[in-house]
């Protein structure tokens, strides 16, 4: 069987829909930064999803090729997760899109080494015929932070934000944005083939204690 994070790490993939609090620990991802209305039909998110699973599948069949990565096991592609903001918005304003930043990115098997990142780019520019170059190889640490599944629209998210924050008041904390700690979206349905009233997204905002 195939390692998948979503079944191994529940706790950070798989939350319930009433709010929680986690520590969430450092990681690797691939990640595209860029600006813009996600839905906008060839618009530079939909470009950056298309980059960004080249390289992560590149990876993964990496085995089949003569490339061998040190360590490496069979892994299901983890899902794919969003950090979002605003300039000068305190929260997120879902009435205006084409204001939106975002970093979206796939996390990494612990096995895998910039180096391999470096190669998997230049393999999937060469074999997909597209540029790659805009992927990037990070390490985030979210640490402490509060979480929940939203199910349905995305455009419905505040409700569940207002839970979370809700949960947070009567516990002692308070949501902590910076410029490193930002609104978090994971992606677990297929926005294609799911309703948007039942799409699962796991909602997750850096917080700290009063």
């Amino acid at each position: 069987m195939a390692f998948d994070f979503k079944k191994e790490y529940k706790e950070f993939y798989m939350p319930k829909s009433k709010p929680e609090i986690v520590n969430v620990p450092k990681a690797s991802y691939l990640a595209v930064r860029g600006k813009g209305n996600p839905n906008e039909e060839g618009g530079a998110y939909q470009q950056a999803i298309r980059v960004l699973y080249a390289v992560a599948y590149t990876l993964k069949m990496s085995y089949k090729t003569d490339y061998k990565i040190k360590g490496f096991f069979e892994y299901v592609v983890p899902p794919l997760e969003g950090f979002w903001w605003q300039d000068g918005i305190d929260g997120v304003d879902l009435s205006n899109k084409s204001t939106f930043n975002w970093i979206s990115v796939i996390r990494l098997p612990d096995f895998v080494t910039k180096e391999d990142f470096e190669w998997a780019v230049k393999v999937a520019s060469l074999k997909k015929k597209m540029d790659c170059s805009s992927v990037e190889y990070v390490i985030i640490e979210e640490g402490l932070c509060v979480q929940a599944m939203h199910v349905g629209s995305y455009d419905d998210e505040p409700a569940t934000v207002a839970l979370m924050d809700e949960y947070l008041a009567q516990n002692g904390y308070v949501s902590d944005f910076n410029e490193t700690r930002l609104h978090h979206e994971i992606y677990l349905s297929d926005v294609r083939k799911v309703a948007p009233e039942k799409l699962k997204t796991v909602i997750r905002h850096p917080i700290r204690k009063v």
